[in-house]
């Protein structure tokens, strides 16, 4: 099985860093942390207008005040090196810089498992642009795809290849985990 995943609240829980860094460019700091996740879930743009930041700001300090996290503070989900390890190949196309990424990935020792990522830093289209997972799916004939929003799925149904939905049953997806341990019975059996 030849799966792409989305990297932020996917493969590793840094949604409460995330939060953390975006309540910093905050003028309220009475909004609540749940306010934000549910935004951020939507994606960072509909955060940012749902709460009045200036791109600008965003872009010129957000991922600064999220790298200074320390890696450790974003871990790894239970079990997914699991089905990372099940699988024949890994890619990842994520929003994040390729160095944060790369950070986290040899912080956990978890950057074997990827035979390519494709970062921010690439060039390719923000998701649901579905350039990068096109380039991937060429490559590598991709049989599902993994992430927690509906811009991490959208790109693959229109190319046609099966959706798993993580931690998020307000998506459509082929398939519904909560928790790695159900990728067994819920998406392989589903398919043997």
């Amino acid at each position: 099985m030849n799966i792409l995943w989305d990297f932020d609240g996917t493969i590793f829980d840094t949604y409460p860093t995330i939060v953390k860094a975006f309540k910093e460019l905050l003028t309220d700091q009475t909004i609540s942390e749940d306010d934000i996740l549910k935004q951020m879930k939507i994606s960072s743009d509909v955060a940012i207008k749902h709460f009045d930041i200036e791109k600008s700001l965003f872009d010129k300090h957000f991922h600064v005040l999220e790298q200074k996290i320390n890696p450790k503070d974003k871990p790894a989900f239970p079990h997914v090196e699991d089905v990372l390890s099940f699988a024949d190949t890994n890619v990842i196309v994520t929003h994040k810089s390729r160095q944060s990424t790369l950070d986290i990935l040899a912080f956990f020792n978890m950057e074997h498992y990827f035979t390519e990522i494709i970062t921010k830093d690439d060039g390719y289209k923000r998701k649901p642009d579905s350039g990068a997972y096109a380039y991937l799916h060429d490559k590598y004939q991709l049989d599902l795809v993994i992430g927690d929003r509906e811009l991490d799925l959208k790109p693959a149904r229109e190319l046609g290849i099966k959706t798993c939905a993580f931690q998020n049953d307000d998506i459509e997806a082929d398939y519904h985990l909560t928790s790695y341990d159900q990728f067994f019975t819920t998406v392989v059996n589903k398919n043997s």
